[in-house]
């Protein structure tokens, strides 16, 4: 498992973030994801602040689905975690297996994004405009990979060197969840 190295910010001007990536690494593709999230009978995860979910991204050329888990943050600032993620050829199976197992579907939502990869300074990157239906709000994540918990710290360094690059303030940065944000938003 890698460490997903990755700061979200609430985005103040969205045309101007997205004029900023579309000129520094080229164009995006638009992708809207279906995510399910579980929850263990006893609370466990969410206790834990751990995740289990599967995700349905549904693309311009392809329909793709993959089953992530996610520990606890191990940088309690960021709220970077450990990650293994899989593709998995049938949604509705992967789910039965989850429930068969004793998990519960917690919350399903749907992000709407626009996503670019590329490679600066030997690292691999993603980030992803996000709106959220249930939100007032859009979002940028950038995430690369942390093959150490000592990597960590340079790798959550290149990330806000890429999100400065687009004009974002440290000052937008924020760790809360969007299964919070969404749940919060509908009660």
């Amino acid at each position: 498992m890698a460490i997903e190295a990755e700061l979200k910010a609430v985005v103040r001007d969205p045309e101007l973030v997205l004029a900023r990536l579309e000129k520094s690494y080229g164009a995006g593709r638009a992708e809207v994801y279906r995510d399910t999230y579980y929850e263990a009978p006893d609370g466990s995860l969410m206790g834990a602040d751990r995740e289990l979910r599967i995700r349905t991204v549904h693309g311009p050329d392809d329909t793709r689905t993959v089953l992530t888990y996610k520990g606890a943050p191990v940088d309690e600032a960021s709220g970077s975690k450990w990650e293994a993620e899989t593709r998995v050829e049938d949604a509705e199976a992967a789910d039965e297996i989850i429930q068969g197992l004793g998990f519960t579907p917690r919350i399903r939502f749907e992000k709407r994004c626009r996503n670019y990869d590329f490679e600066l300074g030997g690292r691999r990157f993603l980030a992803t405009l996000v709106r959220v239906p249930e939100l007032d709000a859009t979002f940028i994540e950038v995430e690369t990979a942390a093959t150490t918990q000592g990597d960590l710290g340079a790798a959550l360094d290149a990330v806000r060197a890429v999100l400065a690059d687009l004009g974002v303030n440290e000052d937008d940065l924020t760790t809360e969840l969007y299964t919070d944000a969404v749940a919060a938003a509908r009660t």
